[in-house]
């Protein structure tokens, strides 16, 4: 029985790929980095995308302009930044904002939102019809306001034509936590993310 929670993050992709996969393989990563998905039950993609490639054999691309035909991919797997903050600490060498610069930011949650957005019309473009969009993501808190940004990233989808299959949450162990965020605390730490499962549709189901 595949359940929709789980510690272990290559449990989830390989329990979607086997649920909702055409061909049972992921073909294309627009936001490759250093390929952490790719263990030996899970196969590197055919196609590699990243606008700062990190490993050999990863094309410079953006996730919002791929260099792909239309409705050519049968499974992509998208795992973008999910933080936002353009505070002064990013340029500092130090271990200050380590989560930030870990994972990578945008300067603002509204450009972070459009860049969700335009990659999201991206892939759908060149996914088979029939298709599915991995997604993963994670809610957060930032300067005291909750975002909670798989909610937002089921709307963009729906208007973009995916049909929203299924959802798997990832519960983590542990999490990187700044000194002070532990003295400053206002809500509930997020211990878990999100792996959306969208399917291409024909038509636009925005309400």
């Amino acid at each position: 029985m595949i359940k929709s929670i789980s510690e272990n993050q290559e449990e989830i992709i390989i329990n979607i790929l086997n649920l909702h996969s055409m061909n049972k393989k992921i073909d294309l990563d627009p936001t490759y980095s250093k390929g952490l998905f790719y263990k030996k039950n899970i196969p590197e993609p055919k196609h590699k995308f990243d606008i700062n490639p990190q490993m050999p054999g990863v094309i410079k691309s953006c996730a919002t302009n791929l260099p792909l035909e239309d409705e050519s991919i049968p499974t992509i797997m998208f795992d973008p930044p999910f933080l936002a903050t353009k505070g002064p600490s990013l340029k500092k060498e130090n271990t200050s904002n380590k989560i930030n610069k870990r994972f990578g930011v945008f300067p603002s949650e509204l450009e972070l939102h459009q860049f969700y957005d335009d990659a999201i019309r991206e892939m759908y473009r060149v996914c088979d019809m029939g298709g599915i969009l991995i997604f993963k993501c994670q809610d957060k808190v930032s300067s005291g306001k909750q975002y909670f940004s798989h909610c937002k990233i089921y709307e963009m989808a729906r208007c973009a034509g995916w049909y929203p299959v299924d959802l798997f949450v990832l519960v983590a162990k542990n999490r990187l936590i700044a000194d002070w965020q532990k003295k400053n605390q206002k809500h509930a730490r997020k211990y878990h993310s999100y792996f959306w499962v969208f399917k291409k549709t024909y038509k636009n189901i925005c309400i």
